[in-house]
């Protein structure tokens, strides 16, 4: 696609509202239609405008996904779960931004994928994912397979662990997920909260919409989120699937007056 992020473009933290978005199910949900109005939308309002990937995919997924794909393409990312803070290049490559990795990589620590493949093997209905891992390691979950066996390992090895959708099986650094990760960045990046709209549909982005940042339990949501997230004030829940219900939201929600 064309590159819209020109070097005369205002920093993220100078425009007046920040999208922070998980991909699957959400900016990459509902239909064709909506998807091209959101991102349309965006890249037509790219002076006032930012874009912060916050999902379960790795690095190289994302770069694939703009570069081929017609997706508009993130000033910044918090990829693998929360364990990658990356800022995404000129040339839309996804660069770690090692100072605040640092307490991430030593929360994972060295050897550990090994240990925690090595546990978790053995265990009936998970199957590890055919990816890269930086800091966390992912599993395709059976939930009638599965061995609850599993929680006591990860819990053995000082780990967290996390179950979204009813198919996937996380495992990641002490205290590390999206929220946590979203904040970090914000902050690195001197973005006001009240301008960020953190957007979500499963479990796993359960944790970035309990941050009390303005947000968003998109159309189609996983029960358990929309459960978890029914008191928390904070958190609009969109009628509208995918995209669109992001879209709802930012109009719903005041956040840019040209939604």
């Amino acid at each position: 696609m064309t590159d819209t992020l020109t070097l005369d473009r205002p920093k993220i933290a100078e425009k007046d509202f920040v999208l922070a978005t998980d991909l699957d199910g959400t900016f990459l949900g509902g239909e064709q239609s909506d998807r091209s109005a959101l991102y349309d939308w965006i890249e037509d309002n790219r002076d006032t405008v930012g874009l912060i990937f916050v999902t379960g995919r790795d690095p190289e997924f994302i770069f694939e996904l703009c570069e081929t794909q017609g997706v508009p393409r993130p000033e910044y990312v918090v990829g693998d779960v929360g364990t990658t803070i990356a800022e995404v290049t000129d040339d839309g490559r996804i660069a770690p931004i090692p100072e605040l990795e640092e307490e991430i990589a030593a929360a994972w620590g060295e050897n550990t994928a090994t240990r925690v493949r090595m546990g978790l093997d053995p265990i009936m209905g998970l199957k590890l994912q055919p990816t890269k891992f930086r800091y966390r390691m992912s599993f395709d979950y059976d939930p009638l397979k599965f061995d609850p066996l599993a929680f006591e390992i990860v819990d053995q090895l000082g780990l967290d662990h996390l179950i979204s959708a009813e198919q996937f099986f996380d495992v990641l650094p002490k205290g590390v997920s999206k929220g946590p990760s979203i904040l970090r960045l914000l902050e690195h990046l001197g973005i006001e909260q009240r301008k960020t709209l953190v957007a979500g549909d499963t479990f796993n982005d359960l944790s970035m919409l309990k941050t009390g940042l303005p947000a968003v339990a998109v159309g189609g949501s996983e029960k358990g989120l929309l459960e978890a997230v029914k008191d928390i004030e904070s958190v609009y829940q969109a009628t509208a699937i995918g995209a669109a219900g992001i879209r709802e939201a930012i109009r719903e929600m005041n956040m840019h007056p040209a939604a």
